[in-house]
């Protein structure tokens, strides 16, 4: 009876103890996972950041001297479109782009947005569908053909010979990015420490903006788009011997109640590397025999609807994800909006983000040691609610020559914030959600991350029109999280759950911790007492009363 019940609502007992203590993989297999789980971020970093420079609108000029526009700039209405023959300037370090090569410029333009749409779209539906098979049938299959699926279309985007290609292609390749970076960041998750799981995706995440760093100097080299689309595909090739180096998650195995793949992965991993297993390794797969033959349960991300709370974390963590990054986008436009020599060059606007990306990541490793990840989460969100707030409220009512600089500072304090914001709102994520629908939870709130970025080619395409009520929406959701996020539980130094019934149960201790237990004004037996349900006392019998200086008869 026991068996069955264990059966029914998560994993046989010596299937949670291993997973409680993940014993495995350990020593230097662990670090040589982890460092391989870390490296394809710089390549995901490229290939994020190399949309912006593909899809860049130039400045133009008319070849025709008659009809010709002067000096180069960007085209300001359609009566400067009678031109048939344009000359373009990228300042993004690329001689061609997809602009310039199409010739997508006035009644054309609308192209440019759609192929910006592409990326993100396959993205946002990646993440959807990649998250829900790596829960059905495992990491590391959804791993590898991730990979073989951005070798096929990334390189196959570079033979594009028209608009509807890129963009058709283009949306498959974020697709197959999607699905690596989904089940990168869950190996990472469920093969770490507890105490190792925040700093390993931060070193993750320091790599990808590496890589982001690097995109404009390799643009700068290439010279043509073409070439650096393949230059950043190719290195993928690299991670197609993953199938051979990364095993199956065991915690994910035993989760799902798939003991035999479990065990016979463990022996033959010990057996190839000639390893001695530890005692209590010896000692689960002794007591592994002894469990009865179940039926493998894999679980799917609809299954949240049957819980009490756990659905509630990951809506909150939606939320969240989805009013960081849309409001990131509504900070980032107001920066842009200060047309000074230093901002509005490319490269200066560029790595300004990009720094800001760094100074937040590095606050959020500090806050994060201090307050945990809940409190962390509290702070940027009231700074992004703040930052948003003032620059909507207070910056029209100041004086003309205080509006720019206060709209600048709040513009960067609202980058800084949401920046961790969203980041911060996957991890969590990622550590609350049980493993049998880790991968789906994880891909809603990256699903909703996506949708925050996809409101940037939106307003763009319709001309920035309803920009000031975006930017209200996002900054109302904002302080709707402020009051959420104090429903979520603090998940560091915690095991990660594996079942359903583990994600519902997760302890959520109070955001500030009593300093002491309070002595209760009346304990039980005297509100029994004053209440009239005290028992009824013979004759010669006392009642004793605990008080607080100890007890005493009545």
């Amino acid at each position: 009876m026991s068996a069955e019940r264990n059966a029914g609502t998560g994993s046989p007992v010596s299937a949670r103890r291993l997973s409680a203590s993940a014993p495995w993989p350990i020593g230097s297999a662990q670090r040589r996972l982890l460092v391989l789980s870390c490296l394809p971020a710089i390549l995901l970093g490229l290939s994020h950041s190399s949309d912006s420079l593909l899809t860049s609108e130039p400045l133009v000029t008319c070849a025709n001297r008659s009809r010709g526009l002067g000096a180069p700039r960007p085209l300001l209405n359609a009566s400067e479109c009678r031109c048939t023959q344009w000359e373009y300037q990228l300042d993004t370090g690329l001689y061609q782009n997809i602009v310039t090569q199409w010739n997508l410029i006035c009644n054309s333009s609308w192209k440019v947005h759609i192929a910006k749409f592409s990326l993100l779209v396959g993205l946002i539906i990646g993440y959807l569908v990649t998250g829900n098979l790596a829960d059905w049938v495992g990491r590391q299959l959804v791993l590898v053909i991730s990979v073989l699926f951005v070798l096929i279309f990334g390189l196959t985007v570079a033979l594009s010979v028209n608009v509807t290609m890129f963009s058709t292609l283009r949306f498959f390749e974020g697709f197959s990015l999607a699905g690596l970076f989904l089940t990168l960041y869950v190996i990472r998750i469920e093969i770490s420490q507890p105490n190792q799981r925040f700093m390993i995706t931060m070193v993750a995440n320091f790599i990808a903006i590496g890589g982001q760093l690097l995109t404009p100097g390799l643009a700068a080299l290439c010279r043509n788009w073409q070439i650096l689309q393949v230059i950043i595909i190719c290195p993928f090739t690299f991670m197609i011997p993953y199938w051979c180096v990364f095993p199956e998650s065991v915690r994910w195995l035993l989760a799902t109640h798939q003991l035999q793949a479990a065990k016979d992965l463990l022996l033959d991993f010990a057996h190839k590397r000639r390893l001695e297993l530890e005692d209590d390794v010896k000692e689960f797969l002794s007591e592994l025999d002894k469990e009865p033959k179940l039926k493998p349960q894999k679980v799917l991300i609809i299954k949240l609807k049957s819980t009490r709370i756990l659905w509630k974390h990951i809506l909150v963590l939606c939320v969240t994800s989805l009013a960081g990054f849309g409001i990131h986008n509504c900070f980032a436009k107001s920066l842009m909006e200060h047309k000074g020599e230093t901002l509005s060059n490319f490269y200066t606007h560029y790595y300004v983000m990009e720094l800001i990306g760094i100074l937040s990541c590095v606050v959020m490793c500090l806050l994060v040691g201090l307050i945990g990840r809940r409190g962390t989460l509290l702070v940027f969100t009231i700074l992004t609610a703040l930052a948003s707030l003032l620059q909507l409220g207070l910056v029209n009512n100041l004086a003309t020559y205080l509006q720019q600089p206060f709209s600048l500072v709040f513009s960067i304090v609202g980058l800084f914030s949401s920046h961790s914001m969203g980041n911060l709102s996957i991890f969590v994520c990622a550590e609350l959600t049980p493993t049998v629908i880790r991968s789906g939870g994880l891909g809603l709130v990256m699903a909703s991350a996506g949708f925050g970025q996809l409101t940037a080619p939106i307003m763009e395409l319709h001309n920035q029109k309803g920009y000031f009520l975006h930017h209200i929406i996002f900054a109302s959701c904002t302080v709707i999280c402020i009051i959420c996020i104090l429903l979520l539980p603090e998940s560091k130094g915690q095991n990660l759950p594996d079942s359903m019934e583990d994600g519902d149960n997760y302890p959520r201790h109070p955001l500030m911790p009593a300093r002491r237990a309070e002595q209760p004004l009346l304990f039980n037996t005297e509100l029994k007492r004053y209440s009239g349900l005290a028992p009824h006392l013979g004759p010669g019998q006392t009642e004793v009363v605990p008080t607080a200086n100890g007890t005493s008869p009545t």
